[in-house]
C-alpha cells in the first residue's frame, strides 16, 4: 500500500510543479466557456491539434485519420441505415468480425469499448448481443484508437474502440428512431437517439432493444485420441436472445467556468437455449459408452453504470481545466443449465442442474488536470479503481429414489476476487506547423486477492507496471500524412477467465477458468500513412510481441475420456501485420472501398510439458460498392473474405466468404427513409468448424448456422437545434479490464 500512496503523491507533486511552471510563462488569457465548449467533447484541447487530421474521402469524409486513431463517420455511410453496428464494423479500418460474430481489432479479441468516451459496465460480457441490437443509424461515429495516450488505462492489447452516440447539440431538440426486422435468423428490433438543450440544461439519450432468434440447426463433435478411440456426438440446437439497452448523459452549466455532468447506462439480456446430442464412444470392437443428453439452459444478465463529473475552468488561463469524476458500475449474470440423459449404455452420470451467479461491482475515483503552455498541452491525473468479482456456483444431482435434486458439496463452491488498480499519468502534446507529438507515461499498481469460501486457498498478486506511449504525426502540403506510434498495453484477466466454475453440460468436456492467471504485457510498434487524393489511402503496419500469454489450453485424460478446457499463462507470441483501407470514386455516383487486414502470428506454448506451436496467417477483407442514384436512392454491395483464426494455443476456426446487398431510399430528405437487404443470398447455411489438437488427441467441432437472412428497417429523424450542449472534456475512462 505504501507504493500506492507514493504513486498518488508523485502525481500530485507533478501537477503542482506543472502549474507553477505555467505561471512563470504569464499565461493570462481569460477563459470563456462559450469558447471552451467548441472543443471536441472527447479531447481536452483540440484547438492545438491542427495538421494531425487528414480527410480520406471526397465530399463528406467517411474516414478521418489522426496521429493516434482513425474515425469512421457512420452518418456519411448510407449503408448504416439498414444495418446494425456489429455489421458496420466490417467496413472500419483495423476492425473485422469473425465467423461467430465476434468483433476483432487488428485480429485480436482483447480491446476496450467505450461509449461516448466513457466506460460502460452494461457492455461487459455482452458486447456481441448489444452491438447486434443497436441500429447503426442511431450512432454518429466510431473511433478506433490504435495508440491510446497515457491518460487512458493501459488495458486492451489491441487498443480502444469508442462509440459516439450523439453529435454536438444545440438549443432545441432532435432525435432519430429506427424500426427493423431480420429473418429467418435475427428478429425485430427498435432503437433511437434523442438530444435536447434548454438554457443551461442539456441531455442526450439512446436506447432500444431487439430479439436475436437462431432456429434449430445441426451440430457435430468428433474427437480421436492416440489409441484410435473415437468420441462421436451429433445433435441440434436453437436459441433465443432478448436484449435491451439505454444510456443518457445530463449536463448543467453552473456558470462560464463550472460544469456538472452525469451519465447512466443500462443493459439487460435474457437467453434461452436448447441442445440435444447423441454421444457414442467407439473403439475398434464397437461402442464403449452411449447416451443422449438434452440441455435446457437459461442466462439472465444486466449491467448498470452511473457517473458524476465536475469540471472547473480558470479565468487566468484559457483551456486550463480541473476535473473530478466518480463512476459506479455493476454487472450481474446468472446461468442455469438442466441436463437430462436417456438411452444409456455404460453411462451412470445422473441428471443434474448446474447454476452460476456472477456479481461484479466497481468504484472509480479520478482527478484530471490539463493546461496549455503556448503550443504545448500538459495533462496529469490520478485514479483509483476498486473492483470486486464474485461467483457462487452449485452442482445438484437427481436422486432417483426421492426424485429431488441434491447439492454436491464437493464440486460446489463460491469464489471472490478483489482487484484494486491505482494509477498516475503525465502526458504532453506538442503541435508544430506540420508535426504533432503526443508522449506520456503511466504508472499502474495492481493489488489482487482471490479466495474460496469452502477452503483456505488464497491467491495474492501485487504488481507495478510502467507504461509508455508515444504517437508522432506529420502532415504534408498535399494533404497526406504519416504517423508513428509505440505503446505498451496490458491485459488483466477478467471474471470470465478467472472464474473456477466448471461447465459440465457436455459430460465429456469440462470448461472452466483459472483464478491464478497473471496479466499479460504487450509491446506494439505502429506506422501509418494516409492520403486524401482521388484514391484515398489509409495504411497501417505494426509489429507486436508478448510473453507469459494467457491462452486457452486443452488437456485430454484418456482414462476418464474427458477433455478439460481452461486458461493458462503458458504461451508467447509475436506478430507482424498490415491494415489497409482504400477508397476510389469510380464515377460521380459509384464509390469503391476496400477495407482489410493481414497478420502473420507466431504462437507457441506447452501442453502437459510438451511444446505446441500454432502459427497462422490471418486476414480479413471487405469490398464495398456504393451507388448513389437520383431521387434519394442508394445501393450497396459488400463482399468479404475471412481466413481461419486461432482459438488459443491448440485450435483454429475455418475461414468463410461473406456477401450482402442493401438499398436505402430517402422518402423525405434528412427526415424519413427506408432500407433493407439480404445477407449471403447464395448460401443458406454456414458450417462453422473449430479444429483443436494436442499430443494425445485431435478434435473437430462443427456447427451449422443460418447464413442467409433478409432485413428491412425504417428510419425517422426529427427536431431542430440552435446551440450546443456543454460536455465534460475529461472524465473517467475505465479501459483497464480485459474482455
Amino acid at each position: 500500500m505504501k507504493l500506492k500512496y507514493a504513486i498518488i503523491q508523485l502525481a500530485m507533486i507533478s501537477t503542482v510543479l506543472l502549474t507553477q511552471t505555467i505561471a512563470t510563462f504569464g499565461q493570462t488569457v481569460v477563459n470563456s466557456r462559450s469558447n471552451a465548449v467548441k472543443a471536441d467533447s472527447l479531447t481536452k484541447n483540440d484547438s492545438i491539434v491542427g495538421l494531425e487530421e487528414v480527410a480520406i474521402t471526397a465530399g463528406r469524409p467517411v474516414i478521418l485519420r489522426k496521429a493516434d486513431r482513425v474515425i469512421y463517420d457512420l452518418k456519411a455511410d448510407p449503408e448504416s441505415k439498414s444495418n446494425n453496428v456489429l455489421t458496420m464494423m466490417r467496413k472500419i479500418p483495423y476492425l473485422s468480425v469473425d465467423g461467430d460474430d465476434n468483433l476483432l481489432m487488428k485480429g485480436n479479441s482483447s480491446f476496450k469499448v467505450l461509449i461516448n468516451g466513457k466506460p460502460s459496465g452494461s457492455l461487459e460480457g455482452n458486447l456481441k448481443a448489444v452491438l447486434k441490437s443497436i441500429p447503426a443509424s442511431t450512432i454518429e461515429r466510431i473511433e478506433v484508437i490504435t495508440t491510446p495516450p497515457s491518460k487512458y488505462d493501459a488495458e486492451g492489447l489491441a487498443g480502444i474502440i469508442n462509440i459516439i452516440t450523439a453529435k454536438k447539440i444545440n438549443d432545441g431538440f432532435n432525435g432519430s428512431v429506427n424500426i427493423n426486422e431480420s429473418f429467418p435468423v435475427g428478429g425485430p428490433g427498435i432503437g433511437g437517439a434523442f438530444t435536447a438543450k434548454s438554457g443551461r440544461f442539456g441531455m442526450s439519450a439512446f436506447g432500444g432493444g431487439g430479439i436475436d432468434h437462431s432456429p434449430k440447426t445441426f451440430n457435430r463433435n468428433k474427437r480421436i485420441d492416440a489409441t484410435g478411440t473415437t468420441l462421436d456426438q451429433q445433435g441440434n440446437q436453437h436459441s433465443n436472445n432478448k436484449t435491451v439497452y439505454f444510456g443518457t448523459e445530463l449536463s448543467y452549466m453552473i456558470d462560464t467556468l463550472n460544469l456538472l455532468t452525469a451519465q447512466v447506462n443500462y443493459n439487460g439480456s435474457l437467453v434461452n437455449g436448447y441442445t440435444a446430442q447423441a454421444s457414442d464412444l467407439i473403439e475398434s470392437e464397437g461402442s464403449l459408452q452411449r447416451y443422449i443428453a438434452e440441455n435446457d439452459n437459461r442466462a439472465t444478465g444486466y449491467g448498470t453504470d452511473a457517473g458524476l463529473n465536475y469540471e472547473m475552468g480558470f479565468k487566468s488561463v484559457k483551456n486550463r481545466l480541473l476535473t473530478f469524476s466518480y463512476l459506479f458500475s455493476t454487472n450481474l449474470n446468472d446461468r442455469r443449465g438442466s441436463v437430462a440423459f436417456g438411452d444409456r449404455m455404460n453411462f451412470t452420470t445422473p441428471d443434474f442442474v448446474q447454476t452460476d451467479r456472477q456479481r461484479f461491482k466497481e468504484h472509480t475515483f479520478q482527478i484530471d488536470f490539463v493546461t496549455p503552455v503556448k503550443k504545448l498541452s500538459i495533462e496529469a491525473g490520478i485514479k483509483g479503481i476498486l473492483r470486486k468479482n464474485d461467483s457462487d456456483f452449485d452442482y445438484s444431482q437427481l436422486n432417483p429414489i426421492s426424485g429431488w435434486y441434491q447439492k454436491d458439496q464437493a464440486i460446489s463452491n463460491s469464489f471472490s476476487n478483489t482487484q484494486n488498480v491505482f494509477s498516475a499519468y503525465n502526458s504532453y502534446r506538442l503541435n508544430l506547423s506540420t508535426w504533432n507529438i503526443n508522449a506520456g507515461i503511466r504508472l499502474e499498481e495492481t493489488i489482487i486477492r482471490a479466495d474460496f469460501s469452502s477452503t483456505t486457498s488464497v491467491a495474492d498478486q501485487n504488481y507495478l507496471n510502467v507504461i509508455p506511449s508515444v504517437a508522432v504525426g506529420k502532415g504534408f502540403k498535399d494533404g497526406s500524412s504519416i504517423n508513428f506510434g509505440f505503446s505498451q498495453r496490458i491485459r488483466r484477466p477478467g471474471i470470465n477467465r478467472l472464474n473456477p466454475y466448471v461447465d459440465r453440460s457436455n459430460p465429456n468436456y469440462e470448461v472452466t477458468g483459472n483464478p491464478e492467471l497473471k496479466p499479460v504485457l504487450l509491446n506494439d510498434i505502429q506506422f501509418g500513412y494516409g492520403s486524401n487524393k482521388k484514391l484515398a489511402v489509409n495504411i497501417g503496419l505494426n509489429y507486436s510481441f508478448m510473453n507469459n500469454l494467457d491462452l486457452q489450453v486443452l488437456s485430454f485424460n484418456p482414462v476418464t475420456q474427458i477433455t478439460r478446457i481452461t486458461y493458462a499463462n503458458t504461451g508467447k507470441s509475436s506478430s507482424i501485420g498490415s491494415n489497409f483501407n482504400l477508397g476510389y470514386p469510380v464515377t460521380s455516383i459509384y464509390n469503391l472501398n476496400i477495407n482489410g487486414n493481414a497478420t502473420y502470428l507466431w504462437l507457441s506454448g506447452e501442453d502437459n510439458g510438451q511444446p505446441v506451436n500454432n502459427d497462422l496467417l490471418m486476414y480479413a477483407v471487405t469490398l464495398s460498392n456504393v451507388v448513389r442514384l437520383s431521387h434519394g436512392w442508394a445501393l450497396n454491395a459488400d463482399l468479404g473474405l475471412n481466413s481461419r483464426n486461432p482459438t488459443g494455443l491448440q485450435g483454429y476456426t475455418n475461414g468463410f466468404f461473406y456477401s450482402a446487398f442493401n438499398f436505402n431510399k430517402n422518402i423525405i430528405k434528412d427526415k424519413f427513409s427506408i432500407g433493407g437487404g439480404v445477407k449471403n443470398p447464395f448460401t443458406k447455411y454456414r458450417n462453422s468448424v473449430n479444429t483443436s489438437f494436442g499430443p494425445q488427441f485431435t478434435q473437430v467441432n462443427e456447427t451449422r448456422n443460418y447464413f442467409r437472412s433478409f432485413n428491412i428497417s425504417l428510419n425517422y429523424n426529427f427536431g431542430g437545434l440552435k446551440d450546443r450542449i456543454s460536455k465534460i472534456r475529461g472524465g473517467i475512462e475505465n479501459n483497464d479490464l480485459a474482455r
